[in-house]
């Protein structure tokens, strides 16, 4: 920089008095001061939930209301075994709370160390600090990449080009200079500067939405709203199915108003799958501590169940497929020129960015600087210009003005050393064109006439665990396609060295009609020369074929199109805006992380389908014996003792296991319809099968204590065929599964032999022809379920 004065300094590109204050940042003093006068950036970063929102949501529920009013009129009524079911909610809710808890505790410790640290000047030095140490007035600088974290006013700006897309819609980055207002929630493009904090904490613009969007959250998850939808079906289903209970057991019969009441609530409390959303949550929960593990930040929890409903997952080449570092292999000048001149230039350009890029660290890494030569002005590298540039005052008085980037953009198609470039690209390495120009630097066209220098040959390295995580996705027919900047004979050749195979398409050539668009990406795998909205583009039109898309990328030209996604999966060293958009984030930078995330999706939504089967079938031949009970107007066979332990043994040990069991099945679409079909016939004929039985005991038992001996009639019957359900619902059995069913039939058992536990549940079998006649009836239903299960299995869903 040149100095005007003794209080004032010029920014190079524009040359506007920047004070003396502005340029070194604040002193240690006064940023003691701001924190005093509280004007610190002090907005909370909220990664999950507060703990009071925690209990909050997991005991106000809406069948926990009903629950918990039947369990206080039992406690009233009836002895204390009739009132299990209460104490049971208590424990499950607990449950909840804990896991929740547990996966708020990882999320957060995630999201710092996830967390961007933005550099600031104090003292005249640049130091890094966390988002919430800024202070109002502090000296912000920022560079390609990086996220503007609080209002402010640009005061330094070196091409600086923003995206302020997050918070207007529009596109098109936008030319900041000297005195123009900087939005927080946008991100830098291109260029780079430095802007002073005018509003911190929650007067930022964006501060709402950024906490908004880094709230721990369960929605807007097919799996989720699947289950409200059910839920809300079963609130239809129950409430005039209670009421005709109610009448019925204290009416019509005109019991003793205790035993009316008991066995009123015997029959609405099975009728509320209260397991099935705790298990969801649980189940979401621990998915996230899992992969925490495994240092993969989850920012929304519906991410895990969405990546593993991906079909279609865009892979950026750059920091995906291969590592961030490349080195300089070889330097080919071009028509005659001095090698050893054009080592200069590239050392004058390396020197030149403040920000460099992967191949510009390389060159830098390659070629040191030649302290003669100053830069005059400088053009930053950008995505959708495919180069960057500098102009010189050389050593000996001499101006230069060069270009490095790709040569297919720099050169015209007939160019010779087209040719050459073409040949390196199909050996998987990056070329660089050297251009020298006559035009200006802000000229649009300054491209226009390069005249070529040099090739700069670069070789990236590849991820060790890239081939191996692109096969897995190859093996559960999750197609992998190739999206980068790069040239598309270099991007296709580093695709082939890892086992990807297929058409390479040159990005240029692609149509601009979606559906035609849609077309080319089905038929093609690796495409090139993409910009940054053709990268949109290209999402958008995938998701209008009906594919479920995945974007991953660590580069600020990966935004949009991370944005746009089903799922948006960033890279832990990648810009501090591609990891405000996405919902993945995997700190370890390790692309073989998301194998890991599919699998912990697939296990949610396939276990969670087995368990909502289980809770459902409960369900249905709770309204159906209700409504059964009504129309014969007969006693309900059930107090709450009996159906606790049914629930218990038949889905409460069970589902809790089975929710968190290993499950590799790919996940399916239509998880309400998917569900029901299986519950509804399974749940017709248990409670269809059950009211024979009682209805055949009650002919079979006459006499003081016959509604006894048919209730545990009804009760072995009903028990059975919920085993039959649950051994359906474990397969494919393992050890395990088999032990835990027969763990379950073996509990059953203790409870019919021993003699306290029989007076405690209020279960005996009396005789035995009748409880033959209940396992017969059991046998009869359980080969019905076999047959429906069977046509079900094998019906598609459209």
């Amino acid at each position: 920089m040149t100095h005007t004065d003794a209080g004032a300094e010029l920014d190079p590109v524009h040359p506007v008095p920047i004070p003396a204050r502005q340029a070194h940042g604040l002193s240690t003093a006064e940023v003691a001061e701001r924190v005093a006068r509280g004007e610190v950036n002090d907005v909370p970063v909220r990664s999950s939930r507060s703990l009071g929102e925690i209990v909050r949501a997991n005991v106000f529920t809406r069948f926990n209301a009903i629950i918990g009013v039947l369990w206080l009129i039992m406690l009233f009524v009836a002895p204390l075994q009739d009132s299990l079911f209460g104490y049971v909610i208590l424990a499950n809710t607990g449950i909840g709370i804990i896991q929740e808890w547990r996966a708020k505790q990882t999320l957060d410790s995630l999201a710092v160390i996830g967390e961007a640290k933005p550099t600031v000047r104090r003292d005249g030095a640049a130091v890094e600090v966390s988002t919430s140490e800024i202070v109002l007035g502090d000296l912000i600088e920022i560079g390609p990449g990086d996220k503007v974290v609080v209002d402010g006013e640009c005061v330094e700006a070196d091409g600086l080009e923003i995206d302020e897309s997050l918070l207007t819609g529009e596109a098109d980055p936008v030319v900041k200079r000297p005195g123009d207002a900087v939005m927080s929630g946008s991100f830098v493009v291109a260029g780079g500067g430095a802007f002073e904090a005018t509003k911190v904490g929650r007067e930022a613009y964006a501060a709402q939405l950024a906490e908004e969007a880094s709230r721990f959250t369960l929605v807007h998850s097919e799996l989720r709203s699947g289950i409200s939808t059910i839920l809300k079906y079963v609130t239809w289903m129950m409430i005039p199915t209670a009421i005709g209970l109610v009448i019925s057991q204290l009416v019509v019969k005109q019991h003793g108003f205790k035993d009316s009441i008991a066995r009123t609530v015997g029959g609405i409390v099975p009728m509320v799958p209260e397991g099935l959303v705790l298990l969801t949550s649980v189940a979401f929960a621990i998915g996230v501590i899992r992969l925490g593990r495994k240092q993969c930040l989850v920012q929304e929890l519906p991410a895990i169940e969405g990546l593993a409903r991906v079909d279609t997952v865009c892979l950026d080449k750059t920091g995906t497929l291969t590592e961030g570092g490349m080195d300089v292999t070889e330097l080919r000048p071009l028509g005659g020129a001095d090698e050893t001149y054009v080592r200069k230039v590239l050392g004058a350009l390396g020197d030149s960015d403040p920000r460099p890029n992967a191949s510009l660290q390389a060159i830098i890494a390659a070629y040191p600087d030649s302290e003669e030569w100053r830069c005059v002005e400088s053009l930053p590298f950008s995505s959708a210009r495919k180069y960057s540039g500098a102009s010189f005052s050389e050593g000996d008085g001499q101006s230069s003005t060069w270009l490095l980037g790709a040569p297919d953009v720099l050169l015209g198609a007939d160019d010779p050393a087209l040719a050459e470039t073409g040949r390196l690209n199909e050996q998987g390495l990056r070329v660089l064109l050297l251009a020298r120009v006559a035009g200006e630097l802000d000229d649009p066209e300054v491209a226009r006439g390069a005249r070529p220098t040099a090739l700069v040959v670069l070789e990236q390295r590849l991820r060790p665990d890239a081939a191996e995580t692109l096969r897995y996705f190859a093996e559960q027919d999750v197609r992998a396609k190739v999206i980068s900047g790069d040239n598309a004979v270099s991007v296709g050749a580093v695709a082939g060295k890892l086992g990807l195979t297929g058409q390479v398409v040159d990005a240029r050539q692609l149509p601009s009609d979606q559906g035609e668009m849609a077309k080319s990406l089905d038929e093609g795998t690796v495409f090139g020369r993409v910009t940054p909205q053709q990268k949109r583009d290209m999402v958008g039109a995938l998701q209008s074929r009906g594919h479920t898309v995945a974007m991953t990328g660590d580069g600020v030209n990966d935004v949009l199109a991370l944005k746009d996604a089903d799922i948006g999966v960033s890279m832990g060293s990648g810009s501090e805006a591609t990891r405000a958009v996405a919902q993945i984030v995997l700190l370890n930078n390790s692309f073989a992380t998301l194998p890991s995330v599919v699998a912990e999706g697939r296990r949610v939504i396939g276990n969670i389908t087995r368990v909502a089967t289980l809770f459902l079938v409960k369900t249905v031949y709770s309204v159906l014996l209700a409504v059964l009970v009504v129309c014969w107007r007969v006693e309900y066979p059930f107090l709450p003792r009996h159906l606790t332990l049914l629930s218990t043994l038949t889905i409460g040990v069970p589902a809790f296991f089975l929710a968190l069991a290993p499950n590799t099945e790919r996940a399916q679409p239509h998880f309400v319809r998917r569900v029901m079909r299986y519950s509804i016939p399974g749940g017709v004929i248990a409670g269809a099968a059950t009211f024979v039985t009682y209805l055949i005991a009650r002919h079979y038992y006459t006499g003081k204590g016959s509604l006894g001996a048919e209730t545990s009639a009804a009760t072995l019957t009903l028990f059975l065929i919920s085993m039959w359900v649950l051994a359906i619902i474990a397969r494919p059995y393992t050890w395990w599964r088999v032990t835990l069913v027969a763990a379950m039939g073996a509990a059953f058992v203790v409870v019919l032999i021993v003699p306290w536990l029989q007076h405690f549940f209020a279960l005996k079998l009396v005789g035995v022809t009748m409880p033959w006649v209940a396992v017969g009836i059991a046998g009869v239903a359980g080969v019905l379920l076999e047959v429906v299960w069977r046509v079900v299995d094998r019906r598609s869903l459209p």
